[in-house]
């Protein structure tokens, strides 16, 4: 990392460059109360294909520290921006990012008339123009419907700690006193994280005195009296759904000031996305900058343009599901289902041929599909299947493990081969599901679903489905397992519980201890059956979207399945002895 300062005005901020300087060059400006250390991990990441530069904002850090409120207004801080941007990428605009105050002081320049030529992106986290929220608070109480209330009382409580930065003496004493040694503490407590070294205590606390100097001079003045301020420069907007301080509903109407807008969200907290997710955010800052720049739009920032010509509609617009098993039944059907919600897929099966109807029909609803052909019992097989689909389609959002198998036969009937064939597909292929495809949601950092297809016989015993019902019975403690382990990353994982479905399992079911005739006949018994029942994959497709709406942990989906799940829980006794029966 190379070190310099520049002046600006009259103060001279410290500066910090790394990559090579003939590349895009990225500018990365901090919050409070941070210094340029707060993008490390986000800088090391860009640094192998981006000139990256930060520097430590008036006040903070290295940079020269201004005692008198005024020296803190916004417009001052943009003209620090654009000195850094002209001394260290003169012939070529920059691509902003910016978090918290930094946030807000670029905003300043991003809307400044110099910004068309000197800014060549903006990236803004957790801190809107206060501009444009001046006069979203006065939208909302010049018609206070219900839900501008709602926002209101929300975004006040979000800014508890404004109003105490504007009372005299006590937060700069706060600071000094204790809060500042007491940093970390507060970080691990209120958001789960550690912050970055190499800002002394000390440091800190005369960092954060002087920051409370930026609310007391620019507040009040721009959201009681906020002036028009556009901007033609593109803008990727980056919400942090868990934002302890900023609530996702501050952009709402944003596009009246950035017609060229990007909305986009990452599952984190205020400080998290930094600290925490640092590979994440720099993905999504690359991905912006090189289309900026030139290259394609990546699948997600495509999707998240906003007033794109062209773009789909739907709940799950711009989205990716996978399916397994996706050839017939509970498997095209659900991918029907996301298919015709808005939703792109990447499918897979053993049956090619079943698989291109389903994708043709996914065509018919506006989606584009890929198919795979995937034995899910193969581990290194569904690997290569997640890499693939990341690769050409990127990382999906939702993920459904439906591929599965039928066998029928008791324990001691069933042979060692057919439990492992079971087990192989069944219960296998979910876990090499989830592993291979739980892995990039989690790397991605963005959250997302996964819906493992169990069985009304994971808890519905029977003496003649002993592999199967175990197959089942293990996916659904997996699944338990699995969402709580992902709960932090905002991965929901579902698991659902069809009964009797009339689908083409029947057909292909094995029976233990019967030759091919006897085998046969069982299937076209079960199969009549089944077909009688008339309860369709398409009811059971339905349930799942709802389950990764809702994010619903269980969800029985036949009547039979929810009055098995309801009896073991009201009398496990009696579904045992009804294990006993013959089917």
């Amino acid at each position: 990392m190379r070190r310099s300062r520049i002046p600006s005005g009259a103060l001279s901020l410290a500066v910090y460059e790394q990559g090579d300087p003939e590349r895009p060059t990225v500018l990365l400006v901090h919050g409070y109360p941070d210094t340029h250390r707060v993008w490390d991990d986000v800088a090391a990441e860009l640094a192998a294909d981006h000139h990256v530069v930060r520097y430590d904002v008036r006040g903070a850090g290295d940079s020269d520290k201004p005692r008198a409120k005024e020296d803190y207004r916004l417009e001052l801080l943009a003209q620090d921006l654009f000195a850094v941007a002209d001394a260290v990428s003169p012939e070529k605009p920059v691509h902003v990012v910016a978090h918290d105050w930094g946030s807000i002081q670029s905003w300043e320049a991003v809307t400044d008339p110099r910004a068309a030529e000197r800014i060549a992106s903006y990236t803004t986290m957790s801190g809107p123009s206060l501009d444009h929220m001046g006069h979203w608070l006065r939208r909302r109480w010049r018609r206070p419907t219900p839900r501008h209330l709602k926002q209101l009382a929300s975004q006040g409580l979000h800014s508890w700690y404004i109003y105490l930065f504007h009372l005299p003496v006590l937060a700069p004493a706060a600071w000094r006193l204790g809060l500042a040694r007491n940093w970390g503490t507060v970080l691990r407590l209120v958001e789960d994280v550690t912050p970055r070294e190499g800002h002394p205590h000390d440091t800190l606390a005369g960092d954060a005195a002087r920051g409370v100097l930026l609310y007391r001079a620019n507040m009040l003045p721009r959201l009681l009296r906020p002036g028009l301020r556009p901007t033609s420069v593109p803008v990727q907007l980056i919400t942090l759904t868990e934002d302890n301080y900023v609530s996702p509903a501050l952009s709402e109407g944003l596009e009246e000031w950035a017609p060229r807008l990007w909305r986009r969200e990452l599952a984190a907290t205020h400080w998290s996305a930094l600290l925490e997710k640092g590979t994440t955010v720099a993905r999504m800052i690359r991905e912006f900058t090189a289309h900026l720049e030139g290259a394609p739009a990546a699948r997600e920032l495509a999707a998240a343009q906003q007033g794109r010509e062209g773009g789909r509609e739907g709940e799950f617009a711009g989205k990716l599901a996978v399916v397994t098993g996706a050839g017939s039944g509970i498997g095209r059907a659900t991918a029907l289902a996301f298919a015709e919600r808005g939703a792109d897929l990447a499918l897979c099966d053993l049956d090619l041929e079943a698989l291109e109807r389903t994708a043709e029909l996914a065509g018919l609803l506006g989606a584009e599909a890929t198919i795979h052909k995937v034995d899910v019992s193969d581990g290194p097989a569904v690997d290569a299947f997640a890499a693939t689909v990341a690769d050409q389609q990127g990382v999906p959002d939702i993920v459904v493990n439906n591929a599965g198998i039928g066998h029928s036969g008791t324990f001691l009937e069933t042979t060692k081969k057919e439990w492992e064939r079971v087990l192989d597909v069944n219960l296998w292929g979910v876990i090499h599901g989830c592993r291979a495809f739980g892995t990039l949601l989690k790397e991605r950092g963005q959250g997302g679903h996964i819906v493992n297809v169990s069985s009304a016989a994971a808890y519905l015993p029977s003496k003649m489905l002993a592999a199967y019902s175990t197959s089942k019975a293990a996916v659904f403690m997996l699944s338990d397992c699995l969402r709580a382990e992902l709960a932090k990353e905002k991965i929901g994982v579902s698991t659902i519980c069809p009964g009797i479905v009339n689908t083409n399992i029947t057909r292909t079911t094995t029976f233990s201890a019967t030759d091919a005739a006897e085998q046969a006949r069982k299937q076209a018994k079960f199969s009549g059956l089944y077909a009688r029942r008339g309860f369709p994959p398409e009811k059971v497709a339905t349930e799942i979207v709802t389950a990764v709406r809702t994010n619903r942990a269980v969800v029985p989906v036949t009547i039979e399945s929810k009055a098995a799940r309801f009896l073991s829980r009201l009398s496990p006794a009696a579904l045992r002895a009804g294990a006993r029966l013959k089917m």
